[in-house]
């Protein structure tokens, strides 16, 4: 009589299992006495490392104070993984190994690269990867060009592979602990950063469709979307910035040149794009700076990216709907393009059960921790939006509080679908119900 009965387990359920794992895991090797230089509490190893995992960047202790070597190696190894995908580099091994990836398989990297079918998956896998070292490998030469000479080829050269990796993949780690200020005008960290997490966060699908097609016009729809928003966010961003801080003494007023408050404005604008470093004190901000880079990191990066966020995709197909109703049309179109309802509606539940979390997490922070509310909202976005800025919180919360900012990486991370499809069951409506009129607005 056989006992053992197998669990089947959706895509979605196991995709969180999977994640949930890879955390546990990292969190138990922060916790080894050779990872620190002083003992930390199993909640810090496990915050640490689902900021590691979720590629967000919050910290609840000084990274190059408390982690020694192998214990930075290990955030960046989680990083790394965590970026690019735990079952990314699963389908990498099976392929190297010769076996074969198997349906189920390919739907669970669908689901973990957010893409629409799973066509294309593994050549998309291959791809990824390829791209990915060879641009971490770029970032880290560039940048080793301005570390080597200031702290000789070991430190230098460490130094640039963990922020090239950090940055691409859009975490916000750094291994000082005011982050990036003391390069706040210098050009070559401040273009050799901001380019790796701006390729990191436009997606995967646009960066192939661009290598594939080489012309704008051929381009996909998405592509093209994708490509004028973070053009268009991050031109506004860093404007609004400059405006917004110029006269703020803590910040850009207390810089020296000009120069420098446009690399700062510019570096803080772009960001917040869910990269998480700074280049000027962002708990000294003013409340106007800090709602607008709210709104930008709950927008987020790009679809199958290494970033967070509702997405940039989703932000605008709202914005095209909202368009298309006021002008009566009954169709949303975008670029002389077509979008179908279920996309809209998509995108609609995506934002929807994303504000539904971030509004209840801060709520519940208001209860918990002793900050002023836009601190507590700053948070909570930055934790949803993988992006990593604090405005002096995450030191101080509580833990409940950092609990609540773990679940919320989680969620960030994995997507706010993702964790409702795991937790519902598929439902077919075979039964159409008679229309009826109702008043809204």
């Amino acid at each position: 009589m056989k006992l053992k009965k197998s669990i089947n387990l959706s895509p979605y359920q196991l995709l969180i299992l999977i994640f949930f794992v890879f955390i546990m895991i990292g969190t138990i090797l922060l916790k080894l006495p050779v990872a620190t230089t002083e003992d930390i509490t199993w909640l810090d190893s496990l915050f640490t490392a689902t900021s590691a995992a979720t590629v967000t960047g919050l910290i609840v202790v000084d990274t190059p104070v408390v982690f020694t070597t192998f214990g930075e190696v290990v955030i960046i190894s989680l990083i790394q993984l965590g970026g690019l995908g735990i079952m990314s580099f699963a389908v990498l091994i099976y392929m190297m190994l010769g076996r074969k990836i198997s349906l189920k398989d390919r739907i669970v990297v669908q689901q973990a690269l957010n893409q629409t079918s799973i066509g294309g998956i593994i050549k998309l896998v291959k791809y990824l990867f390829i791209f990915s070292i060879t641009i971490e490998i770029i970032g880290m030469i560039v940048l080793a060009c301005k570390w080597v000479p200031e702290y000789g080829w070991g430190t230098g050269l460490y130094y640039s592979f963990f922020h090239s990796v950090s940055a691409f993949n859009n975490a916000g780690f750094a291994l000082w602990s005011d982050n990036l200020m003391g390069y706040v005008g210098d050009p070559i960290v401040n273009m050799a950063i901001t380019t790796l997490f701006i390729i990191g966060g436009v997606g995967f699908t646009v960066l192939m469709d661009i290598w594939q097609t080489k012309k704008f016009k051929k381009l996909t729809l998405h592509s093209k979307l994708m490509i004028i928003g973070t053009v268009v966010i991050n031109i506004v961003a860093t404007l609004l910035v400059f405006v917004l801080e110029y006269h703020n003494h803590k910040t850009l007023a207390g810089l020296s040149s000009l120069s420098d408050k446009w690399w700062a404005s510019y570096f803080q604008g772009v960001v917040t794009r869910t990269a998480g470093f700074n280049t000027i004190d962002i708990a000294a901000i003013d409340e106007s700076t800090a709602f607008l880079m709210v709104i930008l990191m709950f927008i987020g990066a790009g679809s199958a990216s290494t970033g967070g966020g509702i997405k940039v995709t989703t932000f605008l197909v709202i914005v095209f709907g909202v368009l298309s109703f006021l002008k009566g049309k009954k169709d949303v179109v975008a670029l002389q393009r077509s979008i179908s309802n279920e996309i809209v509606f998509r995108s609609l539940a995506i934002f929807s059960i994303s504000l539904f979390f971030v509004l209840l997490a801060v709520f519940i922070l208001t209860i918990t921790e002793d900050a002023p509310f836009i601190v507590a909202l700053f948070e909570v976005v930055s934790a949803f939006g993988t992006v990593g800025m604090s405005m002096g919180l995450t030191y101080s919360l509580t833990s409940i509080g950092k609990i609540v900012i773990i679940f919320i990486m989680f969620l960030g991370n994995i997507g706010p679908l993702t964790l409702v499809y795991s937790l519902s069951k598929p439902h077919v409506e075979k039964i159409k119900y008679p229309k009826e009129d109702l008043l809204t607005g």
